[in-house]
């Protein structure tokens, strides 16, 4: 086990047990929290995410945990933001109109009418780029979603991960260490977790040159 720390956000809108055993499970040292100097202090962090976007903006709000959060990505720290993780990254969502943190240009947006929502299951994903952590997936590789709404950046240079339910959609983003997806690693088996090791890994290298 590497003694890299890895602070999972708890801030009520998360799938925290989960992502802590997939952590685990790929040799690092999650520590669930709420509070604002453990996110400053880890070595990299993960903001899972479910439920609304705007209530999820308002739950971190609530916890103080938003200019960390901010911090964190601003100082070039690795972090990983799953499903709801991902669209706070965003401007703004059409769920609530919520504002969001304003890390990556863009909007939330709600699947098209007609579809069955939410989209809930197993999908394939195709893969953009050669970001370090989406290194070595197979392309059309099947992951686990759950979600009503997904995220349309606007600079498509982002856009790592794209997968089709009504409309292609983006569905993973990336940006120096920056990495955030749509669907669940945690609920996605064994490519899931590579892709947990594949940050972790990203990591531990970043922690090196710090």
């Amino acid at each position: 086990m590497t003694s890299l720390r890895v602070a999972v956000v708890d801030y009520e809108a998360g799938n925290l047990r989960s992502v802590a055993k997939a952590l685990e499970t790929v040799g690092a040292q999650p520590l669930v929290t709420s509070r604002p100097q453990d996110l400053l202090a880890a070595d990299a962090v993960v903001l899972p995410g479910q439920g609304r976007c705007d209530q999820a903006m308002k739950a971190l709000q609530a916890k103080e945990l938003t200019a960390a959060v901010l911090a964190v990505i601003r100082e070039g720290k690795p972090f990983f933001g799953v499903c709801v993780g991902l669209q706070l990254l965003l401007d703004s969502s059409e769920e609530g109109d919520a504002a969001c943190l304003g890390v990556i240009p863009g909007r939330v947006r709600r699947l098209p009418s007609g579809l069955k929502v939410p989209h809930m299951g197993w999908n394939q994903v195709t893969f953009h780029g050669d970001h370090p952590v989406f290194a070595d997936m197979p392309q059309g590789g099947y992951f686990y979603f759950v979600h009503s709404y997904y995220p349309d950046p606007t600079d498509k240079s982002v856009v790592t991960g794209t997968t089709t339910y009504g409309l292609e959609f983006c569905c993973a983003v990336a940006r120096d260490n920056l990495v955030a997806t749509q669907f669940h690693p945690e609920k996605s088996g064994p490519l899931g977790l590579r892709l947990y090791a594949n940050f972790v890994r990203m990591a531990a290298a970043v922690g090196t040159r710090r």
